[in-house]
């Protein structure tokens, strides 16, 4: 049984992580979900003991992690976007959301903001429960690991690469940095490619970019 008061302690990574359980928040967001909560808090009294927001949206559930390893990761996506280092809960959560519009999965790098943090799992909008998102990964085994498996390997980068409409017509593992720091050069050394997108702005933030990126993609599959 998952009391209020045990609830609320998934507000905070270390209890998240030692119990295996983050919350999600919202009736629309609820209804996401293919599979019901392990609890749900449906009164004023314990949505507001447990929500961490201004205003609470509740009602709040109480799910299992639901994240997979590399290997899965690769076997179920034709389309990857590995975050390097993104440590906005935002962007982090909003490129999720992007990826399941476009049926792509999620690779985070070490350092990126936590999947689970509820900033992250509101900003998904109910779509951590459908794209496939592998955490904690080192970005230079995954992009190992991706070449084995037949991954076309794209960086995102600054000014000097291909156009994004030049994406191939194949499985591609697309990489992302955090706006400003971009990707480091061992990351952008290990991809087969780099793309860039026509901007008149200085940058885009990541969630703009990793967006425009798995449209296009998506757009090379299309009947």
């Amino acid at each position: 049984m998952i009391s209020a008061k045990r609830a609320a302690r998934l507000n905070q990574n270390k209890h998240r992580e030692a119990e295996g359980l983050f919350l999600a928040e919202g009736a629309a967001f609820l209804e996401e979900s293919p599979e019901p909560p392990t609890a749900l808090f449906e009164t004023p009294e314990e949505v507001r003991k447990i929500s961490t927001f201004t205003t609470p949206t509740g009602p709040v559930g109480v799910f299992p992690f639901l994240d997979v390893d590399r290997d899965l990761l690769l076997q179920r996506s034709d389309v990857v976007i590995l975050l390097h280092g993104v440590q906005d809960p935002g962007n982090v959560g909003t490129i999720i959301r992007a990826a399941h519009a476009f049926g792509a999965g999620v690779a985070l790098s070490t350092g990126c903001a936590d999947l689970y943090n509820p900033k992250t799992v509101r900003a998904t909008m109910g779509s951590i429960f459908h794209a496939p998102v592998a955490r904690h990964l080192d970005s230079l085994e995954l992009l190992a690991a991706a070449h084995d498996a037949g991954f076309v390997r794209v960086a995102a980068v600054a000014g000097s690469g291909e156009t994004a409409i030049e994406l191939p017509a194949s499985k591609l593992l697309i990489a992302v940095g955090a706006e400003g720091s971009g990707l480091p050069e061992d990351v952008v050394s290990a991809c087969d490619t780099g793309v860039t997108i026509p901007s008149r702005a200085a940058s885009l933030n990541a969630a703009m970019a990793a967006s425009i990126l798995l449209y296009e993609a998506y757009r090379r599959v299309l009947p």
